[in-house]
C-alpha cells in the first residue's frame, strides 16, 4: 500500500491549507486512513481519521472545529481541510491507513511521506 501526500505550504495564522492524501495498491476492504503531524521536538500525535468506505471521523482536540477530514469515493482519497491555521499546527503531515475501522489509539499500518506546513505568525 502507498499513500501520496500533497497539499502543503506556507500560510498565514488565519488562513487555510487542503491537505490530500491518494491511497493506492490495498487489496479490497475496509480501509481507513488519517492524519499525523510532528513538529519540531515533538512527538508524532495524532490529527485526524476517517475510514475510506464509511464510519465516522475522529479528530484531536486541538484541531476540533477547525479541521475537516473527508473522503472522495472512488478515488481512495482523504482530505484534510485545515482552516484558521495557527502557528503552533506548524509541523509535517503524515498520511497513514491501516485495513478495518479506524478508532482512536489505532496503530498505523501504513505510511507515506510527510508535507510540510508552515504558519506564519
Amino acid at each position: 500500500v502507498q499513500l501520496q501526500a500533497s497539499g502543503g505550504g506556507l500560510v498565514q495564522a488565519g488562513g487555510s491549507l487542503r491537505l490530500s492524501c491518494v491511497v493506492s495498491g490495498r487489496t479490497p476492504g475496509m480501509y481507513a486512513a488519517g492524519w499525523f503531524r510532528q513538529a519540531p521536538g515533538l512527538e508524532r500525535e495524532f490529527v485526524a481519521a476517517i475510514g475510506l468506505n464509511g464510519g465516522q471521523a475522529f479528530y484531536a482536540d486541538p484541531v476540533k472545529g477547525r479541521f475537516t477530514i473527508s473522503r472522495e469515493y472512488g478515488k481512495s482519497t482523504v482530505y484534510l481541510l485545515m482552516n484558521s491555521l495557527k502557528p503552533e499546527d506548524t509541523a509535517v503531515y503524515y498520511c497513514a491507513g491501516k485495513y478495518g475501522y479506524y478508532y482512536l489509539g489505532n496503530t498505523m499500518e501504513h505510511w507515506g511521506k510527510g508535507t510540510q506546513v508552515t504558519v506564519s505568525s
